[in-house]
């Protein structure tokens, strides 16, 4: 199972929507490239995990003061499923019990 089918099988328990604002927005594609692939793609995998982890703090933040509290709560549990399937998928478990560097 690749990082992608686990993020989605965390979220829903199953494939997901074919349109779906919080997992998949098109808006957030150039191309066959998502923005979140390109983020990764251009820091560390320390500087990433912070990224994905301000993102869950920043969407239960604002959740009540938008007008969209659903989506907001969506999109936190988005990226905090990234943030658990992209240590789960690398030996950070392991690097942080001996003491990460």
């Amino acid at each position: 199972m690749n990082i992608d089918e686990m993020i989605e099988y965390a979220a829903y328990g199953r494939k997901k929507p074919m349109t779906d604002e919080v997992n998949q927005p098109g808006h957030y594609n150039q191309g066959s490239i998502e923005a979140i692939q390109a983020v990764e793609a251009s820091m560390s995998e320390i500087e990433f995990l912070g990224y994905l982890k301000g993102n869950v703090i920043k969407y239960l933040w604002r959740y009540r003061n938008k007008g969209k509290a659903s989506t907001d709560l969506a999109k936190a549990t988005w990226y905090l499923n990234r943030l658990s399937a992209t240590v789960a998928a690398s030996d950070m478990d392991r690097d942080w019990q001996k003491g990460f560097s």
